[in-house]
């Protein structure tokens, strides 16, 4: 199971993205970014970046390792900045914390990771319909002259739709992907030796093993449904999108 560990000190935000997130201190010794329960996205952002960031990891990509913190009011409540004062009232409780990389640096397309990297990263967008991997925002980090993947809230978009209960996960099996914006659409070509080996590494029960991963306070924005029915629902729908192909077809767009 992922972590939890305290806050033990609120260091600065990150202004580069919308929602705020800030490097924190915990209990552990670590230091994390954290990405605030109390922001304008919502907790299911929290649940795609722990479900992405598990499949990444069981695919065999980088990506940093993940706790869940807990973020006491005393801490909050010292805060100068008020913007960020606000974020923290209302994020007391459990955040998610993503292992800070010192030094790392942005991708720039002049590392050249080794080439499986590239098209399972591809396939795993694809997978996760993330439409948030582009050159104005590309996610990836380079540390230690190796490519990273970061950032995954903008995938599984079907559960934005849950509002109203859950939805047919036949409709996201079926969704295609588009390509065009990728980052790495360079390498569009290593994509279906990425989509044999993902579809050998992944299964209905290693969706659940990953979906076990996402803390019961993390599920309870959908009405009528208990955390452990949005857990299947979410094996669901992962299992159903790949149950089927017909969604890669993009990767072979030009």
């Amino acid at each position: 199971m992922i972590p939890r560990v305290a806050v033990t000190r609120y260091v600065t935000p990150l202004r580069e993205g919308g929602s705020l997130p800030g490097i924190v201190e915990a209990a552990d010794l670590g230091t994390y970014v954290c990405k605030f329960s109390g922001a304008g996205q919502g907790v299911r952002v929290l649940v795609a970046e722990v479900l992405v960031s598990q499949l990444a990891a069981r695919l065999g990509l980088r990506t940093p390792r993940l706790v869940t913190l807990e973020l006491d009011r005393q801490i909050a409540r010292y805060e100068a900045d008020e913007e960020v004062q606000d974020l923290l009232m209302a994020s007391i409780g459990l955040n998610l914390g993503v292992d800070y990389l010192p030094g790392a640096f942005g991708f720039d397309g002049d590392v050249e990771a080794e080439a499986t990297d590239h098209g399972m990263i591809l396939w795993l967008d694809a997978f996760t319909a993330n439409v948030d991997r582009s050159w104005r925002n590309p996610n990836l980090l380079v540390w230690h002259g190796e490519v990273w993947v970061i950032d995954h809230g903008a995938s599984l978009y079907f559960h934005h739709a849950w509002s109203r209960g859950i939805t047919d996960p036949a409709r996201f099996a079926a969704q295609p992907w588009d390509p065009s914006d990728h980052v790495l659409r360079r390498h569009l070509d290593r994509v279906a030796d990425a989509d044999a080996r993902a579809r050998a590494l992944l299964s209905r029960e290693v969706f659940a093993e990953i979906v076990a991963e996402v803390p019961d306070e993390w599920l309870t924005s959908t009405p009528g449904a208990t955390p452990d029915e949005l857990r299947q629902a979410y094996v669901d729908f992962l299992s159903a999108r790949l149950e089927g192909s017909s969604w890669l077809l993009g990767s072979d767009d030009e």
